[in-house]
């Protein structure tokens, strides 16, 4: 089953689905701009197209994602995000 989400006004969207393959996981779309997000579980996140500038727990520096990178966020946390160009990504929703 699909299911679709919006966050931030519609300035991201994305649908959910669950995989024999790789779990539940989301693939979506931000629009330019800044947002936070928080995690119940761990997630792996995978820029499709875009790029992505992330705050991760606990570091003091930004990190920039490209097309094909990864990035892991733990469980019970939030995150920044700031997005200059619309990017799509992947989400992997992890074991706890």
């Amino acid at each position: 089953m699909l299911n679709v989400n919006e966050y931030f006004a519609g300035k991201v969207k994305s649908i959910g689905y669950e995989s024999g393959t790789i779990g539940n996981a989301s693939v979506g779309v931000m629009e330019v701009g800044e947002y936070t997000f928080g995690t119940k579980q761990p997630e792996e996140m995978t820029v499709i197209t875009g790029a992505l500038r992330v705050l991760l727990p606990g570091s003091p520096d930004w990190q920039v994602f490209m097309p094909g990178e990864t990035f892991y966020v733990p469980g019970h946390s939030e995150f920044n995000l700031q997005v200059s160009d619309t990017t799509a990504y992947l989400c992997k929703y992890l074991s706890k």
